[in-house]
């Protein structure tokens, strides 16, 4: 089989495409033929060895799959040649074929197309996880969302129109911005790439002005650096401020702000509930597949790439030119 490798700590142009044994599932294991890898931002971290987990090399990126069920392990009941399977695995998904935890995998159904289930599990758990259980987003609540126009971004703005919420969505560039109004967010607006602090203050002053009334309920960053304060300050009274990811820096937030505010600061840390709270993330993951067969919800796939072109899809995903998802094709 054939893999795209990270044998060196680097970005995207260290990834060799190698050709390597079949694997063969152990116990407890399923060996899946993989049809797609979703592409998140987790993978340009891994590889610079920036990101939590550090597996050792040489490794594939890409941590969420698709693929057909192809062995069994000794001990695996619950699943058999043929399923349709998606996944999480942290790491290994850019391969043609992978051996994951027979718990781990989670049947699809038929009409669901492999792309959309290699695109579907990382982005809607994380942000249904943040909105509903971490916020408890209510209807007729604001929500503002930072870096709206990528993975988590797009998938928080879909999940607050469902949850009744008034969504404002923050990008980077204009056409971001036409394409979160397309998903329905009610208001859109484009913030300075170079976040000085009069640009900071005009920010937040936007902001204050499309939610109305005390300012956002809810905030989602999933950006990070200068761009969180002015969303802070841009806060209601008992808001929630919600820490998804911070791609632009980790923020320097003065504590005088949730204290005037009477607002919360709160840890989005999906990874690790899934863990903590599996019962939480089977019931989360009912309704996300219930949305998304209701047509409520779809991942937007913006861009294809085959898997010896992998590494141009983390160079798209690391320069934060990508709308909505990008997913490895390995048809």
């Amino acid at each position: 089989m054939q893999a795209l490798l990270s044998v060196a700590p680097g970005g995207p142009e260290t990834l060799e495409l190698t050709t390597l044994p079949d694997p063969t599932p152990k116990k407890g294991q399923v060996l899946i033929r993989v049809r797609a890898a979703g592409v998140n931002f987790p993978d340009t971290l891994i590889i610079r060895d920036l990101y939590q987990m550090k597996p050792p090399r040489p490794f594939a990126p890409g941590g969420e799959v698709s693929g057909d069920v192809i062995a069994v392990g000794d001990g695996v009941s619950d699943l058999k040649i043929g399923d349709r399977v998606l996944a999480l695995t942290g790491h290994g998904g850019f391969a043609e074929q992978l051996c994951i935890p027979a718990a781990s995998a989670v049947p699809i159904p038929e009409s669901m197309p492999y792309e959309d289930a290699a695109c579907f599990i990382f982005t809607y758990g994380t942000s249904y996880h943040a909105l509903k259980d971490r916020a408890g987003l209510k209807g007729g609540e604001t929500l503002l969302v930072l870096g709206a126009a990528g993975g988590v971004g797009s998938a928080a703005v879909e999940l607050g129109k469902v949850m009744g919420a008034r969504v404002i969505a923050a990008v980077s560039t204009e056409d971001k911005a036409q394409f979160c109004k397309d998903l329905g967010a009610d208001e859109a607006i484009v913030y300075s790439k170079e976040m000085t602090r009069e640009a900071q203050k005009a920010f937040s002053a936007e902001i204050k002005k499309l939610a109305g009334g005390d300012g956002v309920d809810v905030v989602y960053d999933a950006v990070g650096g200068d761009y969180a304060e002015p969303a802070l300050r841009a806060m209601a009274w008992k808001g929630r401020f919600l820490v998804v990811g911070f791609p632009a820096g980790i923020p320097n937030i003065p504590l005088n702000l949730p204290l005037l505010k009477g607002c919360e600061i709160v840890g989005v840390f999906w990874g690790a509930s899934v863990f903590r709270d599996p019962a939480g993330h089977a019931e989360n993951l009912r309704e996300l597949f219930a949305m998304y067969h209701g047509g409520k919800i779809k991942p937007r796939i913006s861009a294809r790439f085959s898997l010896p072109r992998a590494a141009e899809a983390l160079e798209m995903l690391g320069d934060r030119s990508v709308l909505g998802k990008v997913v490895v094709s390995i048809d």
